[in-house]
């Protein structure tokens, strides 16, 4: 197999998974299912922290204690389900790494594949340094460490897609999820340090489930040919759809607001302060009911004129009906610690169907057999 694999070498055929070659298209079909899950699970076990009131269960970053990584027996059940959490977020970079490597191997051979070792390399020295520097002034250091890995893997980023460009758009996927990925661990070790502070923890949040939406589109356009796409819905649909994702972005920010001003604060001892969360659960539900009437007209239309998206618009109108119905339900209930955690695993499942949906509306002009049977709204993405 050549080390360098470009579209033009491959035979479009149909089925999934058809631009991959063989030998490689079976491991990154799995390891990508596997980082879309994974991203999904950190959100489960980052809420049962919260949830739990186990946000510092581990006093130190990255350790446990001063004197321990694991969790002691002084911390109880609320160090082992930090501790629980933090490792969860080691198998999310790992897999990371796994599909960004065997990607631009793919993409680019031995050169491109090099190259991020050779930068991940770097980025551990800059982040040693970075760590030396911290703990001369006796300041925290861990920070430091990830804050210079961090900064070195968006220059391997930048110059991995200038000596990669076959398929830019898979690339730069698989590395927002590992950039991702490494400034999660930053923002978390700067959520301990500041002890929970709440406008951290929500961006702590919001980032995960950004990560979520980028592993669904990596999935999507792993299994669909290279080249320019064509709309295939009208555009006023695709107009509509936007103003939708407006929607759950307004929803999903007031949620995020919500939850930092009631009572799951992370810690017993952590009280939030400066908005009201009654107010606030009032302004969520807004958005929410906005966004779930907006999702029933695409739905709708989308089945009436037999679009593409219409099957991925049906799985969002039940994920945005079952946040819905979640969501009175835990108001009414006082907000229980398990209705809030499955409220915000939906929030993202919501949100990741919500972004295969709108790839959905486009398609590769590969797939169009011919001009006759070219889509109507079809235009050039």
């Amino acid at each position: 197999m050549p080390e360098t694999i470009t579209p033009a070498q491959t035979t479009p055929r149909s089925g999934f998974w058809s631009w991959w070659p063989t030998s490689i298209g079976r491991p990154i079909r799995v390891l990508a299912w596997l980082s879309f899950l994974s991203e999904v699970i950190i959100i489960g076990t980052g809420g049962a922290v919260r949830l739990t009131g186990s946000g510092l269960g581990c006093s130190e970053w990255p350790l446990c204690t001063p004197e321990s990584l694991v969790p002691t027996a002084e911390q109880g059940i609320h160090g082992i389900i930090e501790f629980g959490n933090r490792t969860m977020t080691g198998l999310v970079g790992v897999l990371a790494i796994a599909v960004l490597l065997l990607t631009l191997h793919v993409l680019g051979g031995r050169r491109s594949l090099k190259a991020a070792l050779w930068f991940a390399l770097g980025g551990i020295g800059a982040g040693v340094l970075c760590y030396a520097v911290a703990s001369m002034f006796g300041i925290p250091a861990f920070p430091f460490f990830s804050l210079g890995l961090l900064l070195v893997t968006i220059a391997g980023c930048v110059y991995s897609l200038r000596i990669t460009p076959q398929r830019r758009d898979l690339s730069t996927l698989a590395w927002i999820v590992l950039i991702g990925v490494v400034a999660q661990a930053f923002v978390g070790g700067i959520t301990v340090l500041t002890g929970l502070n709440p406008f951290i923890v929500g961006f702590h949040y919001a980032s995960s489930l950004i990560l979520v939406c980028v592993t669904a589109a990596f999935l999507v356009r792993m299994k669909e040919p290279a080249g320019a796409r064509v709309r295939v819905v009208p555009r006023w649909f695709a107009v509509l759809s936007h103003v939708t994702g407006l929607a759950l972005a307004v929803t999903i920010f007031f949620g995020v607001l919500t939850t930092g001003s009631g009572p799951h604060s992370g810690d017993a001892n952590v009280i939030r302060d400066g908005f009201d969360a009654t107010v606030l659960a009032h302004v969520h539900s807004w958005p929410g009911y906005i966004l779930a009437a907006l999702v029933v007209a695409l739905l709708i239309s989308a089945w009436v004129l037999r679009l593409e998206p219409r099957h991925w618009l049906l799985v969002l109108t039940i994920a945005v009906g079952a946040q819905v119905a979640v969501g009175v339900w835990q108001a009414r209930e006082g907000l229980p610690e398990l209705l809030v955690g499955i409220h915000m695993v939906l929030a993202s499942l919501t949100a990741a169907a919500y972004t295969v949906a709108v790839l959905r509306m486009k398609k590769p002009v590969a797939d169009t057999l011919s001009p006759a049977t070219e889509s109507p709204y079809s235009a050039r993405a």
